[in-house]
């Protein structure tokens, strides 16, 4: 009786906290365990994963492969990320099952005879895609980390859904029919994204190819992917469209398991995926930077939100620089999270003034946004063990290019990549030396997935797709809770802003913030970009009293959080 006096209470409390644009639905509640990810249909096979007495990590990869099927922009078998989780008894660990270049592929591969990057090379078509880690990564997880013994079980969801078929929702419709000219100059072979008509919500695809895809996977494992059937399909579709990978790409490709990044922010341990994701070393970055900086008590101070603005436009300015693949590149990542170094980069900082960009880096930046084609997934399960994961396929549905027979879309990971020093990828960001392109070495990522303790429990889960926003987004979220001390709901809520150094542009959210504030900024010397709306944030956190909270992003309309 206690128990549910305390989560009404609760109910009422985060519904009285919320801004009034918050979606209610967008929230949950669990005693036991809870999941959050971007389609109803991934979370909902999740959560009983749970309750038929699997893990996180079991929980985890059904999700996963149930994202390949329902929400294919972003949800994959051809593409790959990053996971980071924390078992009950404190001990955490990160997989690196990010993408790589094919053994072919070469520095100057995406530019003319005259050293000019060439338009959509490196975003469209067979050329764009790494070699996909998505299924070794999973497979490497659970045997290492799932409870239920049985991998069959954690595939079957995602086989049915795929065979049986699934109605669509209104963004979805929209998407498919915004790509619908790029699915036909791509694919080579008919596929169930080739419709002839108009998309609408409400109506059922089904994806006998992508179906038998995932039962090869079911019943032999990554073998099942990378030999066989399935690569032999991969290696048709490259042959056609003169892509890169080979049968020896795929089969040299190897999930990594690295040390998680830890770092403290206000007695919080951060828990974070080190290189090739540079999420966790410019969230670590920001956070230390602005730790003891921050106005307390004051989220929507423009002091604050200034200083922030400043150590973001350092921090990607770092990341441009310094950061890249570990195994190919020496990154200094001792030295980039010192703290005598952190202080130094704040030491020109203005309190009354934004730096200029250009004074560390000449050039003007034109950026183009493909909204949000990264997904995340957060799961705490009924033990206590926490998993973070992010992955992608980099653009919405990737480089467009459907494999033929085999049901599912291919990565473009290559643009992320450094193409050239000093060109922008497509979300605008700049590389050097560290991100250059090699054979078999993996391209840099924003992806965050993101665990904080607390007490030493965990306190939240979180991640979120948005290109370079990532970072931000992340940071800002963790600002709110574990600094502002705001209900999960309106920490995810909360308008979001975001700098990565070039261009020299503050990007914020429409709707989200007043006039005055707008004038604040500028007047300090930053000039302010309106974007349609930054990051997708996917979030578990545990309240005072142990109930687990989870929140979907209102900016995501399939978000989806579902607790037990």
């Amino acid at each position: 009786m206690l128990r549910f006096l305390s989560l009404s209470l609760l109910l009422i409390w985060c519904s009285c906290k919320l801004d009034s644009g918050y979606e209610a639905s967008k929230l949950a509640m669990g005693e036991e365990a809870m999941v959050v990810s971007p389609h109803p249909l991934a979370s909902e096979v999740g959560l009983q994963i749970l309750k038929e007495g699997g893990n996180a990590v079991d929980a985890a990869v059904a999700v996963q492969f149930a994202l390949a099927v329902v929400y294919p922009r972003a949800g994959n078998l051809g593409g790959g990320g990053f996971l980071v989780l924390r078992n009950n008894d404190g001990s955490t660990a990160a997989l690196d099952y990010r993408e790589k270049a094919p053994a072919a592929a070469f520095a100057e591969m995406y530019l003319d005879s005259s050293g000019i990057v060439i338009p959509d090379l490196s975003l469209k078509g067979h050329l764009a895609s790494g070699v996909p880690g998505t299924v070794d990564g999973m497979v490497k997880v659970h045997e290492r980390y799932g409870k239920i013994a049985d991998w069959k079980i954690l595939l079957e969801p995602a086989i049915k859904l795929a065979r049986d078929g699934f109605r669509i929702s209104e963004t979805e419709a929209t998407r498919l029919n915004r790509y619908a000219e790029d699915f036909e100059k791509y694919s080579t072979q008919d596929n169930p994204f080739l419709s002839r008509k108009v998309w609408r919500a409400g109506q059922v695809i089904i994806q006998p190819e992508l179906a038998i895809t995932l039962e090869r996977i079911r019943d032999e494992g990554e073998s099942g992917f990378y030999a066989g059937e399935t690569a032999r399909l991969i290696l048709e579709e490259m042959e056609r469209g003169q892509g890169l990978i080979t049968a020896e790409d795929l089969i040299a490709y190897n999930a990594q398991w690295r040390e998680p990044l830890l770092g403290d922010f206000l007695g919080h341990k951060v828990i974070a995926m080190p290189p090739p994701s540079s999420g966790g070393v410019a969230l670590l970055q920001l956070l230390k930077m602005t730790e003891d900086r921050l106005i307390p008590n004051k989220p929507l101070s423009t002091a604050n939100h200034h200083l922030m603005v400043e150590a973001m436009r350092r921090v990607y300015a770092d990341r441009a620089q310094f950061l890249g693949d570990m195994d190919y590149y020496p990154v200094p990542v001792d030295s980039l999270l010192n703290k005598i170094y952190l202080e130094d980069r704040l030491a020109d900082f203005d309190p009354n003034a934004a730096s200029q960009s250009d004074s560390v880096a000449a050039g003007k930046v034109s950026v183009h946004l493909e909204s949000f084609e990264t997904t995340h997934t957060s799961i705490v399960d009924q033990e206590g063990n926490a998993v973070s994961v992010t992955t992608t396929l980099n653009s919405n549905y990737g480089s467009k290019v459907v494999v033929g027979g085999a049901g599912f879309f291919l990565n473009n990971e290559m643009d992320d990549f450094s193409l050239k020093p000093g060109v922008p990828n497509q979300f605008g960001l700049i590389g050097a030396e560290a991100n250059k392109i090699e054979p078999g070495k993996r391209m840099l990522s924003s992806m965050t997935p993101t665990i904080v303790e607390k007490d030493d429990q965990v306190f939240l889960v979180l991640g979120t797709p948005g290109g370079s926003t990532i970072i931000t987004s992340v940071y800002q979220v963790i600002l709110h809770t574990a600094l502002y001390g705001l209900p999960l709901g309106e920490s995810v809520n909360r308008g979001r802003f975001h700098h990565q150094w070039l261009p020299n542009e503050v990007w914020y959210e429409r709707g989200k913030w007043d006039i005055q504030w707008l004038e604040d900024m500028q007047n300090l010397g930053h000039k302010m970009v309106e974007k349609e709306s930054i990051g997708r944030i996917k979030a578990i956190m545990r309240s005072p009293d142990g109930l687990l909270i989870g929140a979907g992003d209102p900016r995501q309309p399939d978000d989806d959080a579902r607790g037990w």
